[in-house]
């Protein structure tokens, strides 16, 4: 597949991964850049490849952004080392479940509900500009982490099938739930992305999806959009996550909606 692209149509496939991997990593979302423009540039490659190869290269970004965070001693110190013990296998097997369903379930029945849910968690994020501040201590609530680690599963089946929207599900999640700084959530959600990616990549490796040539030439320029967003987390703090997420749930919520108003 990669020897079968021209210099222009795999460069613009590599800035796209390395925008992807800098949202990514700011607060998710990047699988909304990368699999379209894969479908674009090639657009005789199946669904399921363009899936399979975006995983392939998040999972090298994610990590990378993960491990750039957790330099960090003061993320370090506060992440929730028992979600994430727990999380991690649960968020693999969710995922690689979701991954099955690819060529079960049309994506279309997903979206509109992705929508609303995108809309209310930006609608809720504006109105309450307290919420993912760092003032707030880490719930202990053993309820609210049990109804955390059971979003996980959720969101990573959901990871594993349709994908767009992870991180940022998952950061809202972490905060709501855990009430933790945007922050530390974007840090936590990016450890749980990791394991999603990967789960789901195993299941469509099996299935033969996975153009692995093209998806680690975009690895690469994934990875270096993932550290540049990892390092704008880290430095300019809560603030700027919640504006970029504000910016993610508007722009995802209109690329869904007009995808399905195209397909309708």
């Amino acid at each position: 597949m990669l020897a079968d692209l021209s210099a222009e149509a795999f460069s613009v496939l590599a800035v796209g991964s390395f925008v992807a991997g800098l949202i990514d990593a700011i607060v998710g979302g990047g699988g909304l850049i990368l699999i379209p423009l894969i479908l674009i540039v090639a657009p005789a490659t199946p669904e399921a490849s363009a899936m399979a190869t975006n995983k392939l290269a998040a999972v090298f970004g994610t990590s990378s952004a993960a491990a750039r965070m957790l330099r960090a001693s003061d993320v370090r110190q506060k992440i929730d080392r028992r979600l994430v013990a727990y999380g991690v296998p649960l968020a693999f097997v969710c995922a690689a479940s979701g991954a099955l369903l690819v060529a079960a379930l049309s994506s279309e029945v997903l979206r509109p509900l992705v929508i609303i849910l995108l809309l209310a968690v930006g609608t809720y994020v504006a109105l309450k500009p307290s919420f993912g501040t760092p003032q707030r201590a880490p719930s202990q609530s053993h309820r609210r982490w049990l109804i955390a680690l059971f979003a996980v599963g959720v969101i990573a089946a959901y990871d594993g099938f349709f994908g767009p929207g992870t991180g940022t599900f998952l950061i809202i999640v972490f905060t709501a739930l855990l009430s933790r700084s945007f922050v530390e959530s974007a840090a936590l959600a990016k450890i749980i992305n990791t394991a999603t990616n990967l789960g789901a990549l195993t299941v469509f490796a099996i299935g033969g999806h996975v153009l692995w040539l093209l998806g680690l030439g975009l690895a690469v320029f994934n990875v270096a959009g993932a550290q540049i967003g990892a390092r704008l987390v880290l430095s300019k703090g809560t603030g700027f996550v919640r504006i970029a997420l504000l910016i993610v749930v508007v722009v995802m919520s209109t690329k869904l909606g007009y995808d399905m108003y195209a397909g309708s």
